[in-house]
Formats: C-alpha cells, sequence, structure tokens
C-alpha cells in the first residue's frame, strides 16, 4: 500500500491520469508539478490524492518538482474541467493544459514578467504626421500609438509594423514616446463614458437579468439594436457588486473594437485572453483574472476556463458563431461549456445573438432559456432594405452585375460608403485550361487550387501547401490557363478599374495576416478614407460602420447546395450578419443579394419575412429528420495515408459499438468523409445519432476502451467529436 500517491493530469492522448509518488508534505490539487513521463520531462496538474495505486509501489516514480506554492487552478475550475473531459471524452490531460497559457504549461513560475509598453507623450500627441513623411516608420509609430493613446502599445503589439525598433529609440530620444516597465494591466481610463439612454426594449432586456441564481437569457437582437450596450450595462452592475464579469467573442478580430468600447466606460482593469497576445502579456492577463485585479475578462473560446474568483455574470456574444467550437484536439464548445460554468457558479449567463442558433431557439421555446427580442435599432437607425437580384442572364464584370454597379455609384455619389461580401478569398477559386478543362488540383487533398494574382502562386485553403502556378496545362500541354470565378482580390482588382478615384480597402484572412493590419484598415474605414470596402465574413461581425448605406452580397447560393445539414442556417446567419452593416446610423440602408436562384424558397423567406420565420421553419425541418436540436450527434473521424485502414477501424468500430447494446443509439456509416483526402491523408466518419443524450453517453463510456484496445486503431489517426458543429 503507497500512502502518499498522487493522481496527475498529464497533456496525452491517453484517456486517464497518473500515479507518481508524492512529496511529503504532498501537494494539493490544482498545483502544476514536473513529472517524467517516458523519457520526457512534463508539466502536469495535481487531480487528488489517493492510498493506493494499481501499479506496485517500485514502479511508482517520485514527483521531479512541485512549481506552485498554492493550487494554480481553484476548484471550481478543476470541477469544470472534470466535467468537460467526461462529457466531451477527451483525455484529461489534455483538457487541464488547454485551460492554461502556454507559459505555465511550459512550466514558467505563475508570476507577471515585466512588460514594456510605449505610450504617446504630450509632445508626441501634438506632432503632426506630415512632419516626420520622410521618416515613414516613425510616421507608421506615431499613428499606431495614436490608436491606442489610453494604453500604449507593447512590442508584440507592434510586430506588423516590421522592423520598428530603430525608428522607436529615435521617438524615444525626441521625447514624442515615453518607455515605462510593468507588470500589471494597462491602466483603466479616470473618467469613464456615461452609459447611453435605453430603449424601452433595452430597459427590459436588462430588467430580465438577475443576479440571484444561474439564469439563461437570449438576448435576440436584430443587427444595430444596442446589444452591446445592455451587455455594458449588465457589466456595470455586476462590477458595482464587487464581482466578476467574463465576456466571450468568437473571433480575435472582435476583440479591438468591443475592446476600445469597454476601456472608454470601465475605471477598472480589463483582462484579454486570446492566442493572438505574446506569452507573456496572456500570463498576465490570466494571474489578473485569476486573482481578482481584473474584474472584467474578455477573451475568445479558451477564455472560458480562465480562474475567475468572483464571477458574477457570463456573457457570449454572437452565440450561434461557430468559432466557438474548437474543431482540433480538445473538441468543446465554448458556447456550451459557459452554459455549464454559469450554472455552476450560480451566476446568470446572456446568449446575444442577431440570428441565434437553432440550439438556442429551442432551449428558448421549451423554457430553458428566457428569451427577450430587441425588435428595432437603436436611435434613429432603420432596417436595411433587402433585394434580390436575378443573376441568370445577366453580365457581370469581376462577379459584379451591372444594376449593382450602378446602385453602387448611387450611392457613393450620396457620400455613402459600400461594403461587398463574398466568402471566398484569392484572386480566383480555380486555374482552367481552356483548351481541355484540366483544373489545378491539390496534390494532397480533393480540391482544386486557389490562384493568387499579386503573389503569383497557387494555394490550397485545406492543407496550406502552395507554389508558383503551373506554366502549361498538366494534361495536354497548353499554355492557355485562366482563371476562373471570382475571389475577393479579384473584385478588389475590378474595383479599382472601375472606381479609380474612390478609397478600397479589403478585408480578408490574406490582407490582414500582419498582426494590427485588421486595426490599420479598420482606421480607413472609420476615417473615411476607404470608401468601398470588399471582404470576407471577417466583415460580418460585430463592426459599426456608421457611413455604411449599400451591402452587396456577391454569392448568396454558396449555401444553398451543400452535404451539411446546418448550411441553410449558416448561410441564413451571414447573410443577415452582413445585411446589418448597412444603415446602422441616420442614413438609410440597403441590401442588394445576388443570386441564381431567386425563386429558393429559404431564401425567399429569409428575404420577405426574416430571421424569426426562417428559424421556424429550418426547426420543423430540424424535427422531422431528426436532427440537433431535436437528436444528438457523435461524430467519430478516422484518417490514414490509405483509404483501406480508416474504413476498415471504422467497420470494426460499427460492430464494437452494436455489440455494446445500446439500441437508442443509430449507427450511419462508416462512409468517407466530404473531402475524402485532404493533407495527404484518406479520411472516413461514422455517426452516431440518438433522441437520448444518455444513451449516447452510455454508449461511449463502454465504447471508448474498447476503441483504444483497438490493433487497427493504432494504424490510424482518430478522434471523436460530441456534439459537432461540422460534418466534414
Amino acid at each position: 500500500m503507497n500512502s502518499h500517491v498522487l493522481r496527475v493530469a498529464i497533456p496525452s492522448p491517453l484517456r486517464r491520469s497518473f500515479d507518481y509518488l508524492a512529496p511529503t508534505p504532498p501537494p494539493p490539487s490544482g498545483v502544476r508539478v514536473q513529472v517524467h513521463f517516458g523519457r520526457r520531462l512534463l508539466v502536469g496538474v495535481v487531480l487528488g490524492h489517493g492510498a493506493e495505486s494499481e501499479l506496485p509501489a517500485a514502479r511508482l516514480r517520485p514527483i521531479e518538482a512541485v512549481l506552485d506554492a498554492e493550487p494554480l487552478l481553484p476548484p471550481p475550475i478543476q470541477e469544470l474541467l472534470n466535467w468537460a473531459s467526461a462529457y466531451y471524452h477527451h483525455p484529461i490531460g489534455e483538457v487541464y493544459a488547454a485551460a492554461l497559457p502556454v507559459a505555465l504549461r511550459q512550466g514558467q513560475p505563475a508570476q507577471a514578467r515585466g512588460l514594456r509598453r510605449y505610450r504617446l507623450t504630450q509632445t508626441g500627441v501634438a506632432v503632426d504626421l506630415t512632419a516626420v513623411k520622410r521618416a515613414p516608420r516613425q510616421a507608421a509609430l506615431l499613428a499606431r500609438l495614436r490608436q491606442a493613446e489610453s494604453v500604449g502599445c507593447s512590442a508584440a503589439e507592434l510586430t506588423e509594423l516590421g522592423n520598428w525598433q530603430g525608428a522607436m529609440r529615435r521617438l524615444l530620444e525626441l521625447g514624442w514616446v515615453a518607455a515605462e516597465e510593468t507588470t500589471a494591466l494597462p491602466a483603466p481610463v479616470t473618467t469613464p463614458e456615461p452609459p447611453l439612454a435605453l430603449t424601452a426594449a433595452q430597459q427590459q432586456a436588462l430588467a430580465a437579468v438577475t443576479f440571484d441564481g444561474f439564469a439563461g437569457i437570449l438576448l435576440d437582437g436584430v443587427t444595430g439594436s444596442g446589444k452591446t450596450e445592455v451587455y455594458l450595462q449588465l457589466i456595470t452592475q455586476t462590477v458595482a457588486a464587487g464581482r466578476q464579469a467574463l465576456v466571450l467573442v468568437p473571433e480575435i478580430g472582435l476583440t479591438p473594437q468591443l475592446l476600445e468600447r469597454f476601456r472608454r466606460r470601465f475605471a477598472v482593469p480589463i483582462a484579454v485572453l486570446h492566442s493572438g497576445l505574446a506569452d507573456g502579456e496572456r500570463l498576465a492577463a490570466w494571474l489578473a483574472a485569476r486573482d481578482g485585479h481584473a474584474p472584467i475578462v474578455v477573451g475568445t473560446r479558451s477564455a472560458v476556463f480562465a480562474p475567475l474568483p468572483r464571477l458574477g455574470l457570463v456573457i457570449v456574444d454572437e452565440e450561434h458563431d461557430p468559432s466557438f467550437k474548437q474543431q482540433e484536439g480538445f473538441r468543446y464548445s465554448a458556447r456550451d461549456v459557459a452554459v455549464m460554468r454559469a450554472r455552476r457558479a450560480q451566476a446568470p449567463i446572456v446568449l446575444g445573438s442577431a440570428t441565434p442558433s437553432l440550439e438556442s431557439l429551442a432551449n428558448a421555446a421549451q423554457g430553458r432559456y428566457t428569451r427577450v427580442v430587441l425588435p428595432e435599432r437603436a436611435g434613429t437607425a432603420s432596417h436595411p432594405a433587402m433585394r434580390l437580384f436575378d443573376m441568370r442572364q445577366t453580365p457581370t464584370e469581376g462577379g459584379i452585375s451591372e444594376p449593382l454597379y450602378r446602385t453602387m455609384q448611387q450611392h457613393l455619389d450620396h457620400d455613402g460608403q459600400v461594403l461587398l461580401f463574398l466568402n471566398r478569398r484569392g484572386y480566383a477559386p480555380i486555374l482552367l485550361c481552356h483548351d481541355c478543362g484540366w483544373v489545378a488540383q491539390c496534390s494532397r487533398c480533393d480540391a482544386a487550387l486557389t490562384y493568387y494574382a499579386g503573389a503569383r502562386r497557387i494555394r490550397c485553403h485545406h492543407c496550406g501547401a502552395e507554389r508558383p502556378p503551373p506554366q502549361q496545362c498538366g494534361s495536354c500541354g497548353s499554355v492557355d490557363l485562366r482563371p476562373v470565378g471570382q475571389g475577393t482580390e479579384r473584385v478588389e482588382e475590378t474595383l479599382r478599374a472601375r472606381f479609380p478615384e474612390r478609397g478600397i480597402e479589403r478585408i480578408d484572412r490574406d490582407a490582414t495576416r500582419r498582426k494590427g493590419a485588421m486595426e490599420s484598415k479598420l482606421e480607413r474605414v472609420h476615417s473615411g478614407a476607404a470608401r468601398i470596402l470588399v471582404g470576407t465574413q471577417m466583415l460580418a461581425k460585430g463592426h459599426h460602420f456608421p457611413d455604411v448605406t449599400l451591402v452587396g452580397i456577391l454569392d448568396a447560393d454558396q449555401g444553398l447546395f451543400s452535404a451539411d445539414f446546418r448550411a441553410g442556417e449558416r448561410m441564413a446567419q451571414l447573410i443577415l450578419q452582413v445585411a446589418g452593416r448597412a444603415g446602422r446610423a441616420e442614413k438609410p440602408g440597403e441590401v442588394v443579394i445576388q443570386t441564381h436562384h431567386p425563386d429558393h424558397p429559404l431564401l425567399r423567406l429569409l428575404v420577405e419575412q426574416g430571421y424569426g420565420a426562417f428559424a421556424a421553419e429550418a426547426l420543423a425541418e430540424r424535427q422531422l429528420a431528426q436532427l440537433p436540436p431535436y437528436a444528438h450527434l457523435v461524430l467519430l473521424r478516422a484518417e490514414a495515408p490509405v483509404a483501406a485502414a480508416p474504413q476498415t477501424f471504422l467497420e470494426e468500430a460499427r460492430v464494437l459499438a452494436q455489440q455494446c447494446g445500446e439500441p437508442a443509439v443509430a449507427l450511419l456509416g462508416p462512409v468517407p468523409a466530404p473531402m475524402e483526402r485532404r493533407a495527404g491523408r484518406y479520411r472516413f466518419q461514422l455517426l452516431l445519432q440518438s433522441q437520448s443524450r444518455a444513451a449516447l453517453h452510455r454508449l461511449l463510456d463502454r465504447w471508448l476502451p474498447l476503441l483504444e484496445a483497438s490493433k487497427m486503431g493504432r494504424k490510424v489517426r482518430w478522434s471523436l467529436d460530441v456534439d459537432p458543429m461540422e460534418m466534414f
């Protein structure tokens, strides 16, 4: 018998904890320890103590080092992580690792390290940028620091400017910039902005949130209805009561503008947590949240696991967004984990969206959430007028029809801004041989390569492979290779030729790859320098462009015909989210949707009766088909360099599942994934479907140990996805 055995969560694909001999006295649960795992030295987290181990004492290895004097993860977070590991059936060690900043996973001390921040002095604020036009790096630094005048910039926030250090030294010498070393969060404003007056609907939403226990509130507000103001006033109440607020946003791109609004409003430290931060910045923010020094925490998906000792409010903005679901490794839904976290903390949670997910609408209909509707835009803004443009037999230039060009010109002549949406990056999605029809394909995926004219490259958007475009056809040898179709890069080129006097800004993942590029582009939009915006779904979420009066959706047909049953829902959400950028201020807005299927019933329902009617119809279809939210799904995926291996493994997995004896669970497949070959690996999947969530989990509990013991399972890479959001 071993009197001091520690159970340790170690980041490994094995679905269990590991026993080690404890030092005296044994460290409490929630403390990080350094242990030998095979030949490696890893950092794990203590889960608990035991008097016995399944292993004999002679085989137990000692702890190499205890890294924390007190628990790094408090009991409520440990309980949440244990629940998440059990619900998503994911290895406990990888779940715990996902909850820690990179610096802590690497064993670094749980102490904020010195961070240097640069801030404009009064002299620097007064400098005329045209006076330093011969020193473009200095001018770029001054412009960037003016954007963040209240909090300054860290070195990590300046990396998008390239080799900026020499220019910064000169600005420091001139006294235009001051540098300060700090381990704390940026200092808050001393004079916060006052709250805005609420509409009757906003007041109703505010009154619906009570702070005396758990409550789920679905804030269903049209774009521009003032959901953020409701969030701000709820957070004000939370902070005034001495509690902390956790705000989750789906993507990093939404963080800067939301954060700037929060910082203007609250005279308290705000911690920011997302993957774009330097390790030191993220660690400092995480520790400020854990120690209670930051009453407000704003972050993306993984921030749902940040320890907040006085959690009093959880907000999930754009709750419908699929970005809240992790698609690799630990496949959790941050929205669903946030609901569980709020329930355990007995705190209210607000799920906000202009286009709520069908799951959340069903929960509201069944009484699990209170649904509060904001039907009108705040202030004097009105709903944009929406109309369909029939693209059949209509000539286009760069994917834009002549009627849309004329409409654009009218809005530009009236000093409006125009936003064009196309959810397709690059110059053209296909490079085609005009003589024989050959298409440049990725050698590792079942996908065509996207042509990039500016970079003179062809790239795969699935595996990342890229190369120069071929000089001749790979089939017939012809040199007549043509880019076919439109991407945002081609649309931008066409617009520059058509509107040479207008400022044009392209916003997509390629154009905003460098850190800070998104902020600088948005600055051009808000300043009015850019009159035409073209971009992907990065433009659809959360942005407030008061001068945009026309939104053009260049191709609404992509989501109408898909193997994924969620495609129609996502199409509707994306259309309305993009449409919501139009007419958000005094000027009325207009939305034009180009389609080759103007009579499609889903499109017509959406345009003529709105998202509520569309969602009701979609829910009725889901119920008939017994699909979520009226049934529950689990997807077992497998992949290998040869097609036979994953198919054989999943066929064996199906037999093992049948032997587990759970008749309430239907087994569908195995079948090839919609894209069978990706990154050089063949992919198959087996779908589990049931109206009983409990039956699914009972089956998984019995089934997974059998899969892990399978010899065939060791010849493939397999993963389990509970409540999958993507079916490919």
